[in-house]
């Protein structure tokens, strides 16, 4: 897509040197507050855990059942949101506890921490929307791209989508095998075998745990209790997939060529990560319950700074987008999924034209202060 700013070499170095001192002054100021949350966030998750569980047993009442199911949703989505994903980026590493640390957490969802890391730390926040680089436009089955070449495959984007959505947890853990590329025969089986390992472990272990072991601890109300885990996996599963394509595809975000991001600069990469994501706005708590991923540009930018810094460092950066005349792609939950379910079904059929203004409401183009 063309890109709605250009910068000159001086600007793009000004705006590295914006950026990195906005991220140091956090990091310095990272402390108690931040300490206190992280563990508050980790006791209601564990909290939301054993209530809902405990809940479930009493699958023979209705309501227990169903106020069982909304809190394990509830601790599921925010150890994927809020802990897991946040923690695996090393967003505390700082604070020296085990729990906590970037290179031992497990997440409670089939995908191995180390693939995830590898595709997803990595590839993602290092490529992101370098097509041809980053796994994440399409993640190997969806066209959610103009540039993507069209093929007769890409007529069930839809239906790709709704499965990839309701089976998500089961998409981030086949991510890592590049399937696609499996096919074409760019990569062997055999250099997939570590990858499959774990792949096998993590998610054998992940379904006799939610499907078998808690099920039987609940002896008569074995099928109620299993119910309940694969709804609560199912609502995990939406709310991640909604968040996370909220904040990469909807209508007005910007790819790039591997021509375009050769020798990129500080500058240049900051720049790639705002224009290749966008921000959802919303309540503290669902701020939180996003994993502050409802503030996808900020951590784009920032991926080892703790997220609950990200709505308070936004307005700067908002700040700084206007300064340079930068979009600062932004907009309720409902218009931004709106705009990435029609990209969806568009990008179902031929053609590489996207429109060249977003949707109303949807994204904000600052332009420079006078």
């Amino acid at each position: 897509m063309a890109h709605q700013a250009k910068l000159t070499p001086e600007q793009f170095e000004e705006l590295g040197k914006e950026l990195d001192a906005l991220r140091k002054r956090v990091i310095d100021d990272l402390g108690e507050e931040d300490r206190k949350y992280i563990y508050d966030v980790v006791k209601w998750q564990r909290g939301f855990e054993v209530a809902g569980r405990g809940l479930m047993y009493a699958g023979f009442f209705p309501p227990a059942w169903l106020a069982g199911v909304a809190a394990l949703s509830l601790s599921k989505i925010l150890d994927n949101m809020e802990i897991g994903h946040n923690v695996m980026h090393g967003q505390y590493d700082w604070m020296r506890d085990p729990h906590l640390n970037s290179r031992m957490f497990e997440w409670d969802t089939v995908a191995p921490a180390e693939n995830w890391k590898h595709s997803h730390n990595y590839i993602h926040h290092t490529f992101t929307n370098i097509l041809g680089k980053d796994r994440d436009i399409g993640y190997g089955v969806l066209r959610m791209d103009p540039e993507q070449k069209w093929n007769p495959y890409y007529l069930g984007n839809p239906v790709y989508a709704f499965l990839l959505m309701v089976f998500f947890q089961w998409g981030v853990m086949l991510h890592d095998l590049e399937a696609d590329r499996l096919l074409s025969g760019e990569r062997k089986w055999s250099e997939t075998k570590g990858v499959r390992g774990r792949m096998w472990h993590k998610g054998l272990k992940q379904t006799l745990k939610d499907y078998v072991l808690f099920p039987a601890l609940s002896g008569p109300m074995f099928f109620s209790t299993l119910a309940g885990n694969v709804t609560a996996n199912f609502v995990r599963n939406v709310w991640a997939f909604a968040i996370i394509f909220c904040g990469h595809f909807p209508t007005g975000v910007e790819s790039f060529t591997e021509e375009e991001t050769e020798n990129e600069t500080r500058g240049q990469w900051y720049y790639r990560q705002m224009l290749g994501s966008a921000n959802i706005t919303g309540s503290p708590l669902f701020h939180i319950l996003s994993g502050n991923l409802s503030h996808q540009i900020e951590h784009h930018l920032f991926p080892d700074l703790p997220a609950r810094r990200y709505p308070q460092i936004a307005p700067e950066i908002r700040a700084i987008c206007e300064k340079y005349g930068l979009p600062y792609n932004t907009g309720g939950l409902t218009k931004q999924l709106t705009s990435v379910a029609k990209k969806i079904f568009k990008l179902a059929l031929p053609g590489k034209k996207q429109p060249s203004t977003p949707p109303s409401g949807t994204v904000e183009v600052l332009r420079p202060a006078a």
